[in-house]
C-alpha cells in the first residue's frame, strides 16, 4: 500500500462520492477509480459498495478508514519532524558564510544543512520556486512576497582590465563608463537586479550567467563589470570605486518562519553583528 493510494481512499471514504473526491484531490475520476480498485485487489477485499448515487463503506472499508487516517497522520508527523531538522540554504557568493555556518552549527548542532549554489540569473537562489528554505545572497532585487534581513552593505566598483586607461583612476562615476560594453543577464532575469548591475542605465554587451563568465568577459572583451570592493580578482583586473552607485546589500531572504529557519536567521544576525 502506498501513502498516496491511502490518501485517495480516505478522500473517497469521506466524500462517499468518486466525483467529489476527484475534485478534492485535483485529479480526474477514472485514475482515482482505478487506484481504489487496485487497492481492493491488493487487499483481497471489497472496501466500497458502488451505486449511481455514490458509495458506501463496507465493514473492511470502515476498518481501513480508521487505520489509514492513523497512518497518514503518523506520516505527516514524520515529515514535519524531518523538515525541522533539514534546511536548504541557497548561496550567491560567499559573503562570509564560514562565520554564519559556525554560528548556526553552534545553535543547531543536529541540523542537516543542504547547500544550493546558484548563478547570477536568480538573486533569490531558488527561493521563489521552493528549491531552498533561505537564501544568503546579494541585492538589490525584487523582494515582493519575501522576508529579508540586510546583513551588510558593500560599496561597489567597476571591474576593468589593468591596462584600461580608467583603471588608474582613484574613483569613477557611471558617466565615465558611458558608451562601453557591460555584461548582461539573460532575458527574464529580475529587472531590479539587472538594472543595478548595469549602473541604472540600459546597456549593451555579452550575456553572462556566472561570476567567472563576468571576469572572462572583462578579460577577453574589455567589457565593464561591477563587483563589491575588496574582491581579489587577480593581477589582470582592478576594481575602481564608483562614486554614484549605492552599496550592494548582503541579504538573507526567506518565506516561512518555521523554527529551523528562524534559528538560521538568528545565527546570521549574530555572525554579522
Amino acid at each position: 500500500m502506498e501513502l498516496r493510494t491511502l490518501r485517495y481512499f480516505v478522500a473517497v471514504a469521506e466524500e462517499l462520492h468518486f466525483g467529489r473526491a476527484a475534485r478534492r484531490l485535483h485529479m480526474s475520476q477514472p485514475p482515482l477509480s482505478r487506484a481504489i480498485k487496485h487497492l481492493e485487489n491488493d487487499l483481497g477485499t471489497t472496501l466500497l459498495h458502488r451505486s449511481p448515487a455514490g458509495v458506501t463503506l463496507t465493514e473492511a472499508g470502515r476498518t481501513l478508514l480508521d487505520e489509514a487516517r492513523a497512518l497518514l497522520d503518523h506520516a505527516d508527523r514524520v515529515r514535519t519532524k524531518l523538515a525541522r531538522t533539514t534546511i536548504t540554504v541557497g548561496l550567491l557568493g560567499d559573503h562570509g558564510a564560514a562565520r554564519l555556518a559556525a554560528a548556526f552549527r553552534q545553535r543547531r548542532p543536529g541540523a542537516e544543512i543542504r547547500i544550493r549554489e546558484t548563478d547570477l540569473t536568480d538573486p533569490t537562489c531558488g527561493l521563489r520556486t521552493g528549491q531552498v528554505d533561505v537564501a544568503l545572497t546579494r541585492g538589490p532585487f525584487d523582494e515582493t512576497g519575501l522576508k529579508t534581513l540586510i546583513l551588510r552593505q558593500d560599496p561597489v566598483g567597476a571591474v576593468l582590465r589593468a591596462d584600461d586607461p580608467l583603471a588608474r583612476r582613484d574613483r569613477l562615476t557611471t558617466d565615465d563608463l558611458a558608451g562601453r560594453d557591460w555584461f548582461q543577464f539573460p532575458a527574464g532575469t529580475d529587472e531590479i537586479w539587472q538594472n543595478y548591475w548595469n549602473g541604472g542605465e540600459p546597456r549593451r554587451g555579452p550575456i553572462v550567467r556566472a561570476v567567472q563568465e563576468c571576469v572572462q568577459s572583462v578579460l577577453w572583451n574589455g567589457s565593464v563589470g561591477l563587483a563589491p570592493l575588496g574582491h581579489d580578482l587577480g593581477d589582470e583586473l582592478t576594481v575602481v570605486p564608483l562614486a554614484d552607485l549605492a552599496p550592494s546589500p548582503v541579504v538573507l531572504a526567506w518565506t516561512k518562519d518555521d523554527p529551523l529557519t528562524r534559528a538560521f536567521i538568528e545565527a546570521a544576525a549574530k555572525a554579522y553583528g
